[in-house]
Protein backbone atom coordinates (compact mmCIF):
# COMPACT_ATOMS: atom_id res chain seq x y z
CA UNK A 1 0.00 0.00 0.00
CA UNK A 2 1.34 3.44 -0.90
CA UNK A 3 0.46 4.93 2.50
CA UNK A 4 2.61 2.34 4.26
CA UNK A 5 5.45 2.92 1.81
CA UNK A 6 5.12 6.66 2.29
CA UNK A 7 5.29 6.36 6.08
CA UNK A 8 8.36 4.17 5.79
CA UNK A 9 9.92 6.54 3.25
CA UNK A 10 9.22 9.62 5.38
CA UNK A 11 10.81 7.96 8.40
CA UNK A 12 13.68 6.78 6.29
CA UNK A 13 14.36 10.22 4.81
CA UNK A 14 15.35 11.45 8.27
CA UNK A 15 17.16 8.30 9.38
CA UNK A 16 19.14 7.90 6.16
CA UNK A 17 20.34 11.48 6.06
CA UNK A 18 21.83 10.98 9.49
CA UNK A 19 23.29 7.61 8.59
CA UNK A 20 25.67 9.15 6.09
CA UNK A 21 26.85 11.89 8.48
CA UNK A 22 30.54 11.77 9.39
CA UNK A 23 30.74 9.42 12.33
CA UNK A 24 27.39 10.55 13.72
CA UNK A 25 25.08 8.02 15.31
CA UNK A 26 22.08 8.73 17.45
CA UNK A 27 22.82 5.70 19.59
CA UNK A 28 26.28 6.81 20.61
CA UNK A 29 25.20 7.74 24.10
CA UNK A 30 24.00 4.27 24.98
CA UNK A 31 26.05 2.16 22.56
CA UNK A 32 23.19 1.14 20.27
CA UNK A 33 20.65 2.71 17.95
CA UNK A 34 17.09 3.23 19.01
CA UNK A 35 14.50 0.86 17.58
CA UNK A 36 12.20 3.82 16.99
CA UNK A 37 13.12 5.54 13.67
CA UNK A 38 11.43 8.73 14.81
CA UNK A 39 13.78 8.93 17.80
CA UNK A 40 16.26 10.37 15.29
CA UNK A 41 13.95 13.30 14.63
CA UNK A 42 13.21 13.76 18.35
CA UNK A 43 16.91 13.81 19.13
CA UNK A 44 17.63 16.24 16.30
CA UNK A 45 15.06 18.68 17.64
CA UNK A 46 17.24 19.03 20.72
CA UNK A 47 20.31 19.73 18.55
CA UNK A 48 19.44 22.46 16.03
CA UNK A 49 22.09 23.28 13.51
CA UNK A 50 25.72 22.59 12.90
CA UNK A 51 28.69 24.47 14.38
CA UNK A 52 29.38 27.88 12.95
CA UNK A 53 33.10 28.26 12.34
CA UNK A 54 33.60 31.85 13.42
CA UNK A 55 33.50 34.26 10.51
CA UNK A 56 34.68 31.67 7.99
CA UNK A 57 32.12 31.00 5.27
CA UNK A 58 32.03 29.96 1.67
CA UNK A 59 30.88 33.47 0.88
CA UNK A 60 34.08 35.07 2.17
CA UNK A 61 36.17 32.38 0.51
CA UNK A 62 34.71 33.00 -2.93
CA UNK A 63 35.15 36.73 -2.48
CA UNK A 64 38.88 36.12 -2.16
CA UNK A 65 38.98 33.72 -5.10
CA UNK A 66 37.06 35.88 -7.57
CA UNK A 67 38.58 39.34 -7.88
CA UNK A 68 35.44 41.10 -9.23
CA UNK A 69 33.46 40.26 -6.07
CA UNK A 70 33.93 42.84 -3.35
CA UNK A 71 32.62 43.11 0.19
CA UNK A 72 29.43 45.23 0.22
CA UNK A 73 29.21 48.33 2.34
CA UNK A 74 27.30 47.74 5.54
CA UNK A 75 23.79 49.15 5.87
CA UNK A 76 22.75 50.49 9.28
CA UNK A 77 20.70 47.81 11.02
CA UNK A 78 19.11 47.63 14.47
CA UNK A 79 21.41 46.62 17.32
CA UNK A 80 19.60 43.31 17.81
CA UNK A 81 20.58 42.31 14.26
CA UNK A 82 24.34 42.75 14.78
CA UNK A 83 26.09 39.67 13.40
CA UNK A 84 23.52 39.04 10.67
CA UNK A 85 24.81 40.09 7.24
CA UNK A 86 22.98 43.17 6.06
CA UNK A 87 21.35 43.59 2.68
CA UNK A 88 23.66 44.75 -0.13
CA UNK A 89 23.12 48.34 -1.20
CA UNK A 90 20.83 48.93 -4.19
CA UNK A 91 22.68 48.67 -7.48
CA UNK A 92 25.34 46.30 -6.19
CA UNK A 93 25.90 42.83 -7.61
CA UNK A 94 22.83 40.62 -7.96
CA UNK A 95 25.04 37.71 -6.90
CA UNK A 96 25.76 39.51 -3.62
CA UNK A 97 22.04 39.76 -3.01
CA UNK A 98 21.39 36.09 -3.77
CA UNK A 99 24.36 34.75 -1.77
CA UNK A 100 24.07 37.18 1.14
CA UNK A 101 24.07 34.40 3.75
CA UNK A 102 26.86 32.27 2.28
CA UNK A 103 27.55 29.64 -0.35
CA UNK A 104 26.61 26.04 0.61
CA UNK A 105 29.73 24.78 -1.18
CA UNK A 106 32.35 26.05 -3.61
CA UNK A 107 32.41 23.41 -6.32
CA UNK A 108 32.18 24.65 -9.94
CA UNK A 109 30.08 27.73 -9.24
CA UNK A 110 28.53 29.69 -12.10
CA UNK A 111 26.13 32.61 -11.94
CA UNK A 112 23.21 33.58 -14.12
CA UNK A 113 21.18 36.76 -14.18
CA UNK A 114 18.91 35.76 -11.31
CA UNK A 115 20.21 32.54 -9.73
CA UNK A 116 23.49 30.82 -8.86
CA UNK A 117 24.46 27.19 -9.57
CA UNK A 118 27.07 24.80 -8.22
CA UNK A 119 27.44 22.16 -10.92
CA UNK A 120 28.34 18.49 -10.45
CA UNK A 121 30.16 17.28 -13.56
CA UNK A 122 29.91 13.64 -12.55
CA UNK A 123 26.12 13.51 -12.17
CA UNK A 124 25.46 16.03 -14.99
CA UNK A 125 23.23 17.88 -12.50
CA UNK A 126 23.59 20.77 -10.10
CA UNK A 127 24.85 20.21 -6.56
CA UNK A 128 22.56 23.10 -5.66
CA UNK A 129 20.93 26.22 -7.05
CA UNK A 130 20.32 29.37 -5.03
CA UNK A 131 17.61 32.01 -5.45
CA UNK A 132 16.56 35.25 -3.78
CA UNK A 133 12.87 36.07 -4.09
CA UNK A 134 10.83 39.15 -3.23
CA UNK A 135 7.23 40.12 -3.72
CA UNK A 136 8.32 42.27 -6.64
CA UNK A 137 10.45 39.62 -8.36
CA UNK A 138 7.73 36.95 -8.44
CA UNK A 139 4.75 39.12 -9.29
CA UNK A 140 2.84 38.38 -12.50
CA UNK A 141 4.40 39.89 -15.62
CA UNK A 142 2.33 39.62 -18.81
CA UNK A 143 5.47 40.35 -20.85
CA UNK A 144 6.95 37.00 -19.73
CA UNK A 145 5.66 33.76 -21.22
CA UNK A 146 7.34 30.49 -20.24
CA UNK A 147 5.86 28.90 -23.35
CA UNK A 148 8.38 30.93 -25.33
CA UNK A 149 11.28 29.43 -23.35
CA UNK A 150 13.16 26.42 -24.70
CA UNK A 151 15.10 23.72 -22.88
CA UNK A 152 18.72 24.22 -23.93
CA UNK A 153 22.10 22.71 -23.18
CA UNK A 154 24.30 24.86 -20.99
CA UNK A 155 27.13 25.64 -23.40
CA UNK A 156 29.27 27.03 -20.57
CA UNK A 157 29.80 23.43 -19.42
CA UNK A 158 32.29 21.18 -21.21
CA UNK A 159 30.51 18.75 -23.59
CA UNK A 160 31.91 15.79 -21.63
CA UNK A 161 29.97 16.83 -18.55
CA UNK A 162 26.67 18.32 -19.65
CA UNK A 163 23.28 16.81 -20.31
CA UNK A 164 21.28 17.14 -23.50
CA UNK A 165 17.61 17.06 -24.43
CA UNK A 166 18.29 13.73 -26.11
CA UNK A 167 19.17 12.24 -22.70
CA UNK A 168 15.64 12.94 -21.47
CA UNK A 169 13.86 11.79 -24.63
CA UNK A 170 11.88 8.58 -24.00
CA UNK A 171 13.43 8.34 -20.51
CA UNK A 172 10.08 8.54 -18.75
CA UNK A 173 11.28 11.51 -16.69
CA UNK A 174 10.45 15.21 -16.87
CA UNK A 175 13.08 17.91 -17.11
CA UNK A 176 12.33 19.26 -13.66
CA UNK A 177 13.35 22.78 -12.66
CA UNK A 178 15.52 23.34 -9.59
CA UNK A 179 15.26 27.14 -9.80
CA UNK A 180 11.58 27.37 -10.72
CA UNK A 181 10.68 29.35 -13.85
CA UNK A 182 7.78 30.94 -11.97
CA UNK A 183 10.25 32.54 -9.57
CA UNK A 184 11.91 34.58 -12.33
CA UNK A 185 9.46 36.92 -14.04
CA UNK A 186 11.39 40.17 -14.32
CA UNK A 187 11.81 39.70 -18.07
CA UNK A 188 11.84 37.00 -20.74
CA UNK A 189 15.63 36.58 -20.71
CA UNK A 190 15.67 35.86 -16.98
CA UNK A 191 12.92 33.28 -17.41
CA UNK A 192 14.71 31.71 -20.38
CA UNK A 193 17.84 31.09 -18.30
CA UNK A 194 15.91 28.83 -15.94
CA UNK A 195 15.43 26.45 -18.90
CA UNK A 196 19.14 25.67 -19.18
CA UNK A 197 19.61 21.94 -18.64
CA UNK A 198 22.14 22.64 -15.88
CA UNK A 199 19.08 23.82 -13.91
CA UNK A 200 17.17 20.60 -14.63
CA UNK A 201 17.05 17.16 -13.06
CA UNK A 202 15.16 14.00 -14.07
CA UNK A 203 11.92 14.03 -12.09
CA UNK A 204 8.91 11.74 -12.06
CA UNK A 205 6.23 13.65 -13.96
CA UNK A 206 2.70 12.88 -12.77
CA UNK A 207 2.46 13.05 -9.01
CA UNK A 208 5.76 14.85 -8.52
CA UNK A 209 7.13 17.46 -10.95
CA UNK A 210 3.66 18.39 -12.20
CA UNK A 211 2.06 18.06 -8.77
CA UNK A 212 3.68 17.91 -5.32
CA UNK A 213 6.99 19.53 -6.35
CA UNK A 214 5.05 22.29 -8.10
CA UNK A 215 2.99 22.74 -4.93
CA UNK A 216 6.21 23.29 -2.98
CA UNK A 217 7.45 25.79 -5.57
CA UNK A 218 4.16 27.71 -5.32
CA UNK A 219 4.34 27.62 -1.52
CA UNK A 220 7.83 29.16 -1.63
CA UNK A 221 6.63 31.95 -3.94
CA UNK A 222 3.75 32.68 -1.59
CA UNK A 223 6.22 33.16 1.25
CA UNK A 224 7.11 36.50 -0.34
CA UNK A 225 3.74 37.74 0.96
CA UNK A 226 4.98 37.07 4.50
CA UNK A 227 8.69 37.93 4.23
CA UNK A 228 10.52 40.89 2.70
CA UNK A 229 13.23 38.50 1.44
CA UNK A 230 13.07 34.76 0.71
CA UNK A 231 16.27 32.80 0.07
CA UNK A 232 15.96 29.30 -1.40
CA UNK A 233 18.52 26.56 -1.92
CA UNK A 234 17.39 23.54 -3.96
CA UNK A 235 19.17 20.38 -5.02
CA UNK A 236 19.22 16.60 -5.50
CA UNK A 237 19.90 13.88 -2.94
CA UNK A 238 20.98 10.28 -3.35
CA UNK A 239 19.90 8.48 -0.20
CA UNK A 240 20.73 4.89 0.78
CA UNK A 241 18.25 2.05 1.11
CA UNK A 242 18.69 -1.28 2.85
CA UNK A 243 19.49 -4.15 0.49
CA UNK A 244 18.31 -7.76 0.84
CA UNK A 245 21.50 -8.52 2.78
CA UNK A 246 20.62 -5.89 5.39
CA UNK A 247 23.38 -3.52 4.26
CA UNK A 248 22.70 0.01 3.02
CA UNK A 249 23.31 0.88 -0.62
CA UNK A 250 23.02 4.07 -2.67
CA UNK A 251 21.48 3.08 -5.98
CA UNK A 252 20.07 5.39 -8.63
CA UNK A 253 19.20 5.21 -12.30
CA UNK A 254 21.05 7.10 -15.02
CA UNK A 255 19.49 8.17 -18.31
CA UNK A 256 20.70 8.91 -21.83
CA UNK A 257 24.07 8.63 -23.50
CA UNK A 258 25.50 11.09 -20.97
CA UNK A 259 24.46 8.98 -17.97
CA UNK A 260 22.49 11.76 -16.29
CA UNK A 261 21.83 10.79 -12.67
CA UNK A 262 18.25 10.36 -11.45
CA UNK A 263 18.13 11.58 -7.84
CA UNK A 264 16.26 9.55 -5.24
CA UNK A 265 15.11 12.73 -3.45
CA UNK A 266 15.15 16.52 -3.73
CA UNK A 267 15.57 19.17 -1.05
CA UNK A 268 14.65 22.78 -0.52
CA UNK A 269 16.06 24.81 2.36
CA UNK A 270 14.46 28.22 2.81
CA UNK A 271 15.21 31.30 4.92
CA UNK A 272 12.64 34.07 5.18
CA UNK A 273 13.45 37.54 6.51
CA UNK A 274 10.66 39.52 8.16
CA UNK A 275 10.32 43.29 7.91
CA UNK A 276 11.82 43.56 11.41
CA UNK A 277 14.80 41.44 10.16
CA UNK A 278 13.82 38.33 12.14
CA UNK A 279 14.88 35.16 10.28
CA UNK A 280 13.02 31.86 9.98
CA UNK A 281 14.12 28.63 8.28
CA UNK A 282 12.30 25.68 6.74
CA UNK A 283 13.71 22.50 5.18
CA UNK A 284 11.99 19.89 2.99
CA UNK A 285 13.03 16.56 1.48
CA UNK A 286 10.69 14.92 -1.06
CA UNK A 287 11.12 11.49 -2.67
CA UNK A 288 11.37 11.51 -6.45
CA UNK A 289 8.19 9.52 -7.00
CA UNK A 290 4.46 10.06 -7.40
CA UNK A 291 3.00 11.46 -4.19
CA UNK A 292 -0.76 11.50 -3.52
CA UNK A 293 -2.24 14.97 -3.69
CA UNK A 294 -3.72 14.78 -0.19
CA UNK A 295 -0.32 14.32 1.52
CA UNK A 296 0.50 17.68 3.15
CA UNK A 297 3.79 19.42 2.41
CA UNK A 298 4.48 19.63 6.14
CA UNK A 299 4.93 15.83 6.09
CA UNK A 300 8.20 16.41 4.26
CA UNK A 301 9.76 18.87 6.70
CA UNK A 302 13.06 17.65 8.13
CA UNK A 303 15.75 19.13 10.39
CA UNK A 304 18.00 21.35 8.24
CA UNK A 305 21.18 19.70 9.51
CA UNK A 306 19.96 16.30 8.30
CA UNK A 307 19.91 17.73 4.76
CA UNK A 308 23.37 19.21 5.26
CA UNK A 309 24.77 15.84 6.29
CA UNK A 310 23.10 14.08 3.37
CA UNK A 311 24.11 16.66 0.75
CA UNK A 312 27.58 17.47 2.10
CA UNK A 313 26.69 21.16 2.18
CA UNK A 314 26.36 23.92 4.78
CA UNK A 315 23.30 26.09 4.24
CA UNK A 316 23.21 29.77 5.22
CA UNK A 317 26.47 29.39 7.13
CA UNK A 318 26.75 33.12 7.74
CA UNK A 319 23.77 32.81 10.08
CA UNK A 320 24.26 31.05 13.41
CA UNK A 321 21.25 28.83 14.06
CA UNK A 322 20.61 30.58 17.37
CA UNK A 323 20.01 33.75 15.34
CA UNK A 324 16.96 32.15 13.76
CA UNK A 325 13.60 32.77 15.41
CA UNK A 326 11.99 29.59 14.07
CA UNK A 327 12.93 26.38 12.29
CA UNK A 328 10.10 24.53 10.52
CA UNK A 329 7.57 26.74 12.27
CA UNK A 330 8.83 26.04 15.79
CA UNK A 331 10.60 28.52 18.00
CA UNK A 332 14.24 27.64 18.53
CA UNK A 333 13.79 27.12 22.26
CA UNK A 334 11.24 24.38 21.59
CA UNK A 335 13.37 22.37 19.17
Amino acid sequence: MWSNRFIQLSKYAVVSTMAIGVGYRIGQSNGHESADPWSVLKDLKAKPGLPIFGSVSAATAISRDLAPVQTPAEVAIPQKDVGIPSEPLPGQSRIMEIMRFGFPGLDNIRSHRDYVVSYDRRSRLAHWVFEHLTRESVKRNDQVDRQKSEFKEDLSIHPFFRSSNQDYKYSGFDRGHLAAAGNHRQNQDVCNETFLLSNMAPQVGVGFNRDKWEHLERYVRNLTKLYRNVYVCTGPLYLPKPGPDGKNYVRYQVIGANNVAVPTHFFKVIVGEMENRDLEMEAYVLPNEAIPDDVPLASFQVPPDSVERAAGLLFFDRIARNQLKKINGKKIGWL
